[in-house]
């Protein structure tokens, strides 16, 4: 039998690992502020749990899936957390992206308290959990990460060992730059396809296979033409990525003078209310209610 994963965080991607989770027969407890959230995967099979250290007392791993390191750290280290209701010993998987500073702090808070702790970023969003496609980059011990590796093989088909802890969060930022650019490049492209009179629809399968080709090309541009904004993803959660890879750069001395463009028109996109929605939107900001008025 599966030994029991206990799932903190039940949100958009969080939601989707535990319905993977289940769907492969491991028994999951789940705890989130949001009872509807946890309902959801209560009806997929997952058991409910009153609280975050009641989760992590019935289960040998827990996996954290939230959206900011003080909500990370809130979850483990704070009144009815993680840390007051695991056992020593237990695993920590962190799956939400945070700063690589704020997750060797936790991690090496999470030593002192007698748990481990394994930084686990993602890459590949809902649609690859729910196929156990994603793309994990992982910061730890080496022992800590092959223990990881038997629970996260069934949401993630490329798992890499990257360093110490923090090392995974280093890899996803520098995911975020290129997937960041690559969403802004082919909305431009498509923007430029549809002006130009080419149709624009026809482009991945055009240029499938050489260079200009990418995973975002393939599922994007056919969701800039057509508007389609459903949600896998957020633009605000971009822009707080985009300003972590910048934070990384200022501290490392590295110029990134594309990705401060980038991360520029996110925040413009944030700024006029679209930080909710899909990367698929970044389209408003080449056809929004001004461009019939430019030259």
């Amino acid at each position: 039998m599966t030994d029991p994963v206990a799932l903190i965080g039940a949100g958009a991607m969080g939601g989707a690992i535990g319905a993977r989770l289940v769907s492969c027969g491991v028994p999951l407890h789940v705890f989130d502020l949001d009872r509807d959230k946890v309902q959801a995967l209560v009806d997929l099979g997952a058991a409910a749990a009153p609280s975050a250290s009641e989760a992590a007392a019935r289960a040998g791993v827990v996996i954290t899936s939230l959206n900011a390191p003080r909500i990370v750290e809130a979850a483990v280290f704070g009144d009815a957390g993680v840390a007051a209701g695991a056992a020593q010993g237990t695993l920590i998987i962190d799956m939400s992206s945070i700063d690589p500073a704020a997750t060797r702090a936790l991690a090496e808070r999470a030593t002192q308290a007698g748990l481990r702790w394994v930084d686990a970023p993602l890459s590949g969003g809902a649609p690859k959990a729910a196929t156990g496609e994603l793309t994990l980059m992982l910061g730890g011990a080496a022992a800590d990460v092959a223990d990881a590796r038997r629970v996260l093989s069934h949401v993630a088909a490329n798992i890499t060992h990257m360093g110490p802890a923090g090392a995974g969060q280093t890899t996803k930022l520098i995911n975020q730059v290129l997937c960041g650019l690559n969403f802004l490049a082919v909305a431009e492209a498509t923007q430029l396809a549809l002006d130009a009179g080419v149709d624009a629809a026809k482009i991945p399968e055009a240029l499938k296979g050489g260079r200009a080709d990418s995973a975002i090309l393939q599922e994007y541009m056919p969701r800039y033409v057509a508007k389609d904004y459903r949600r896998t993803g957020r633009i605000d959660n971009m822009v707080k990525d985009l300003n972590g890879a910048q934070d990384l750069a200022r501290a490392t001395h590295t110029p990134m003078p594309l990705t401060a463009i980038c991360a520029e028109i996110h925040r413009q996109m944030t700024a006029a209310g679209w930080g909710g929605e899909d990367q698929a939107a970044l389209m408003e900001f080449f056809t929004g209610p001004n461009k019939e008025n430019l030259p």
